[in-house]
């Protein structure tokens, strides 16, 4: 194509009208931002909605909710001759 062609071609496109937006397209949208802002009263927290915050909150409840026996030390170990600091030695007594 040529340059002239090119030219026509580019002041055909930039005749034609803009697109505007649908007909009633903002109306939609209102009433979508107002539905949402209004009378619908969510069960759950906006932060609870979050799956990481649950997730984090689910975690936190889980920690917290053990007895701690992964803690304690074992009943009935005995100390290692080995260990100066006063560990526990790692095979236990039966």
């Amino acid at each position: 194509m040529s340059d002239e062609e090119w030219d026509t071609l580019v002041h055909q496109l930039q005749a034609q009208p803009h697109a505007g937006p649908r007909p009633f397209f903002y109306n939609r949208v209102h009433a979508r931002l107002t539905a949402d802002a209004s009378g619908q009263r969510q069960t759950l927290p906006g932060w609870l909605r979050r799956p990481a915050y649950a997730a984090l909150l689910g975690a936190l409840v889980m920690t917290l909710s053990g007895d701690g026996a992964a803690l304690r030390p074992a009943a009935g170990g005995t100390h290692c001759d080995a260990c100066s600091n006063g560990q526990q030695s790692p095979v236990l007594q039966r």
